[in-house]
């Protein structure tokens, strides 16, 4: 007979619920001792309590100074001059006498197109007039020659008048041959393309070879652009617009060209529209500035800034400004070093600085760094920017932090023990 073996004995049992019992407990310890380090963790991003260590939290003193009220747009630049050359007469292109992106001078040649067709059109219409040059010579001879025959009455009034008639139609076919010598003559001309005006070439739209038509497409061979000065189109809205004209003396004009720089030279208005645009609510304004290194191309975007004067306000870099639901704001420091938030308005830029016009006071400290650590009635250790923590303060104190709860100094080396490190010391323990 085989033997039977019991697999659950009365000891295996008890060895087997008191190793399940351990594990739960050592489980249900380790759970309230996270839950009690994420509440630690979730009071020190909370309100400020009492005896929370001081966080060391660089301050500028901000004072009213007069800032220049500047308005700002996206422009594009366009030639002072822009002028398409085109082609006036048909034919085939057979030199091209310049370089693509040269400077040029009025009345300089750009093109050649086949003269072979004029020429001979210019030598028909010659002939043509010299025929009817002929024709008046008769004609005159005739009329001169019948003259006294009616005076006598050798011949009818008919006859003679049929002869002034003659000369008459004479003369009037030597004008016309005269216009078509004339028309014949210029065609011939406009087979050297030229430039209008002095400027900077564009690139040559069709190569040598090319068939041109006057009336459609192909006929615009180039561009020459005046670059030296160069206007800047942009547009204004009508807020803006009235803030403009309620300006006083002469109001400059300045770029920054696409890679953040200042353009060197400054620009006046030249151009203003004198209705609103229905469909952009925006008026047309445009400016005109000095060229000579040729730093601005015609067809490049940059951005106008426009002085229309000058105000009382505060300068704050951009680092210290937050944007929250109520708005933008600055944090502050108190007389008893705690955080002050307060809600400000500004009126844009000046370099890299916001223009505060509105919730700040003269001598008011500014925070300007660790501002997604500050909450409001919060202790801080301000230091001026030039200084580390713990160094005097912008009112001479030290700024060093009050000592906390537990009978230690604060300051910016006291941290809060990581949840997860004290979860795994208990643990251990």
């Amino acid at each position: 007979m085989a033997p039977i073996t019991l697999l659950n004995s009365p000891a295996d049992v008890s060895r087997g619920s008191l190793r399940r019992f351990c594990l739960a407990a050592g489980a249900l310890t380790v759970f309230a001792l996270l839950t009690g380090c994420g509440k630690g963790e979730q009071a020190v991003g909370g309100p400020a309590t009492p005896g929370q260590m001081a966080l060391p939290v660089t301050v500028i003193e901000v004072q009213p100074q007069q800032v220049p009220m500047i308005v700002e747009a996206v422009g594009q630049a366009e030639g002072s001059k822009e002028v398409e050359i085109r082609a006036r007469v048909s034919g085939i292109l057979t030199k091209q006498l310049y370089k693509e992106g040269d400077t040029v001078k009025a009345g300089a040649t750009l093109f050649m197109i086949d003269r072979a067709p004029y020429e001979i059109e210019l030598a028909q219409a010659r002939a043509a007039l010299a025929q009817e040059r002929a024709n008046l010579e008769k004609a005159q001879r005739e009329a001169k020659r019948l003259k006294p025959l009616v005076e006598q009455k050798a011949i009818s009034q008919k006859e003679y008048d049929d002869a002034t008639s003659s000369l008459k139609t004479s003369q009037a076919s030597i004008m016309a041959s005269q216009a078509k010598v004339r028309d014949a003559e210029l065609n011939l001309s406009y087979t050297n393309v030229t430039s209008p005006i002095s400027g900077v070439t564009g690139r040559a739209r069709y190569s040598e070879g090319s068939l041109v038509t006057p009336g459609n497409d192909s006929s615009l061979l180039t561009t020459v652009n005046i670059s030296d000065p160069i206007w800047v189109r942009f547009s204004f809205s009508e807020s803006e617009t009235l803030q403009l004209r309620q300006s006083t003396g002469n109001t400059v004009v300045k770029l920054l060209l696409p890679d953040g720089s200042n353009y060197e030279e400054p620009g006046k208005l030249n151009f203003a529209a004198s209705t609103v645009d229905t469909q952009t609510g925006t008026v047309a304004l445009r400016a005109e500035f000095p060229n000579a290194k040729l730093i601005l191309l015609p067809g490049q975007f940059v951005r106008v800034q426009v002085v229309t004067g000058k105000r009382e306000a505060y300068l704050v870099p951009q680092s210290a400004l937050v944007q929250s639901d109520q708005g933008k704001m600055l944090f502050t420091v108190s007389a008893d070093n705690k955080v002050a938030p307060r809600p400000v308005e500004t009126a844009g830029w000046s370099g890299h600085d916001w223009i505060v016009t509105k919730g700040l006071a003269a001598g008011d400290k500014v925070i300007i760094d660790n501002l997604m650590k500050l909450r409001p009635g919060a202790p801080v250790a301000p230091h001026g920017p030039a200084q580390g923590p713990g160094a005097p303060g912008p009112d001479g104190s030290t700024g060093g932090a009050p000592a906390g709860s537990n009978g230690e100094k604060g300051g910016a080396g006291n941290k809060t023990p990581d949840a997860g490190q004290s979860a795994g010391n208990a643990a251990k323990s």
